[in-house]
């Protein structure tokens, strides 16, 4: 079985096998937009804005500007809204078609043989999830081959917090590794057909409510 992922459908895979098969794979249901959402997407085309095209900032997104001015200010080759793809073997392919694995940095600077990678958030830093950081770095080392090492953070613009790391373009097996458990268990569950529900505190707010575990919020 063939079968094609992002970083977010992953991870709503892991947080439950059976709304990933029922809202992405049978497409029976549909998540709905919440308001943090739409914050959130509105909040990233406004720093998008702001640090490619000097967009001044809405009242309301006006405390983001010291650190994205610091953005500005990093020398080399700007992309923004970044699109990547990667084959089953890990090399670059396109975005659109053929792919594997996909992805969107929201910006990335290339300078010599380094790189920065930055993932705007705009929830708390409470539960970073740094596999965004890993993946990306994976698409950026197989894009530009002159890269040795990049640094790349997850900046809370909304709540001024920034989570780090840094990689070489020797930790690319290492990186990888971190998926394969991941990947493995939604193998085996695209092989099998079975996807169990992972029963929890959010079950009232997921969209599928076939599930025995579907409760009504009240």
């Amino acid at each position: 079985m063939t079968y094609t992922w992002s970083f977010s459908s992953l991870k709503d895979y892991i947080n439950c096998p059976r709304q990933y098969h029922e809202v992405k794979v049978m497409k029976r249901f549909n998540k709905a937009t919440t308001k943090e959402m739409l914050y959130g997407s509105a909040a990233h085309r406004a720093c998008e804005d702001y640090v490619g095209e000097d967009v001044p900032l809405a009242k309301n997104y006006s405390h983001f500007k010291p650190v994205l001015d610091t953005l500005k200010e990093i020398p080399g080759v700007r992309y923004l809204e970044y699109k990547m793809a990667l084959d089953k073997e890990g090399k670059e392919c396109d975005y659109g078609s053929g792919y594997w694995v996909r992805g969107i940095v929201d910006f990335m600077v290339v300078d010599g043989d380094t790189a920065y990678i930055i993932d705007y958030k705009t929830g708390s830093s409470k539960y970073a999830d740094l596999k965004q950081l890993k993946l990306m770095a994976l698409m950026a080392f197989a894009k530009f081959p002159s890269i040795q090492r990049i640094k790349a953070g997850l900046l809370f613009i909304a709540h001024n917090g920034f989570t780090e790391e840094e990689y070489t373009r020797e930790d690319i097996s290492d990186i990888w590794a971190v998926f394969h458990q991941d990947l493995r268990r939604l193998d085996a569950s695209y092989e099998t057909g079975v996807w169990n529900p992972n029963k929890t505190p959010l079950c009232g707010w997921c969209p599928v409510r076939t599930c025995e575990h579907y409760k009504e919020r009240r």
